[in-house]
C-alpha cells in the first residue's frame, strides 16, 4: 500500500454510525479551500479512496472512485464534446442535452487517477430515458437513488419518482460478481477482485445531479451501503461553499 495522506481509517465493510460521522467531519474538512468543483471533487475521491482500509490486511479496499456531475453538453469542454459526440455517432446532440460528466477518479490503474486518461467513461451522454435504461449500470444508479430518469435527461431539475425530495437513497450492488447491472465482469469485475459497488449522490445548489462510486474490494453489507446516503448530505453541504461556476480545475501545462 502506498502512503497517501488520510484523516482516518475507514472499514466499508462495517461502516458503523460513528465511521459515518467521522466521514461527514472529514469530508468538509478536505474540500476546504477548493478552487473549482473538479479540485473539491478530487479532494473527496482521494480521501476515500486513502482512508477506506482493510483491518485485517491494512490494504487500501477501493479498486476505484469516481465522482460524477451533471452537465449540458453546450457546457462541456471541447474534448469532452468531441468524446460525447464520438460515443453517439448518429444521434442527434443539442447544446441542452444531459450528461454526466467525469469530474474526478482515482484507483489501480495509472490511467484510472486522471479524468483525462479515462478511455470510456470520461463523460456519459444521456440524450434520452430509453437509451439511458438501456446502460444498466447507469440506469440503475438513477433508480436506485430515486430519481426520475425522465427529469433527469429533460434538462430539468430531477426529481424523485412521486416527488421533488432533495435526497435520494444509495445505489448499491453487494454481489458485483455476475451482476448484470454491472459490465465488464471479466476484464474489471474479475480482474480487479470487485466484491461490492457502492453509488451516492444528491443535487447541487444548482439543480446538478452529483454522484460519487467507488468499487470495493471487500463485501460491503447492505447496512453499510445504506449509511452512505448520510455521506452524500455531507458532500452537498461541504460543496455549498464552492464556487459551482468554475467547474473545471485549470490544467497544469
Amino acid at each position: 500500500m502506498s502512503d497517501g495522506p488520510t484523516l482516518d481509517n475507514l472499514d466499508v465493510a462495517d461502516f458503523t454510525v460513528g465511521a459515518m460521522l467521522r466521514t461527514g467531519l472529514a469530508v468538509r474538512q478536505v474540500v476546504r479551500g477548493a478552487a473549482s468543483l473538479e479540485q473539491a471533487a478530487d479532494m473527496i475521491v482521494r480521501y476515500l479512496h486513502g482512508s477506506c482500509i482493510d483491518p485485517a490486511t491494512r490494504q487500501r479496499t477501493l479498486a476505484l472512485v469516481r465522482f460524477y456531475k451533471t452537465h449540458s453538453f453546450g457546457g462541456l469542454e471541447p474534448e469532452l464534446q468531441r468524446f460525447v459526440a464520438a460515443q453517439l455517432g448518429d444521434i442527434p446532440i443539442s447544446d441542452d442535452m444531459r450528461c454526466l460528466a467525469l469530474l474526478a477518479t482515482i484507483g489501480d490503474e495509472p490511467a484510472w487517477n486522471s479524468r483525462h486518461e479515462s478511455r470510456s467513461h470520461k463523460a456519459i451522454a444521456l440524450p434520452s430515458a430509453e437509451i439511458v435504461r438501456a446502460a444498466p449500470m447507469i440506469a440503475r444508479l438513477l433508480e436506485e437513488m430515486g430519481l426520475d430518469i425522465e427529469s433527469v435527461v429533460s434538462g430539468g431539475t430531477p426529481t424523485m419518482r412521486g416527488g421533488a425530495a432533495r435526497t435520494y437513497n444509495v445505489f448499491h450492488v453487494e454481489h458485483a460478481l455476475g451482476s448484470p447491472h454491472i459490465p465488464a465482469q471479466r476484464e474489471f469485475v474479475e480482474r480487479y477482485d470487485i466484491a461490492s459497488v457502492v453509488g451516492f449522490g444528491g443535487l447541487l445548489r444548482s439543480g446538478e445531479l452529483y454522484a460519487v462510486i467507488f468499487f470495493s474490494r471487500v463485501t460491503v453489507p447492505p447496512e453499510s451501503a445504506a449509511r452512505f446516503r448520510t455521506i452524500a448530505l455531507d458532500i452537498r453541504s461541504a460543496l455549498y461553499n464552492v464556487d459551482e461556476s468554475n467547474t473545471w480545475a485549470a490544467r497544469s501545462s
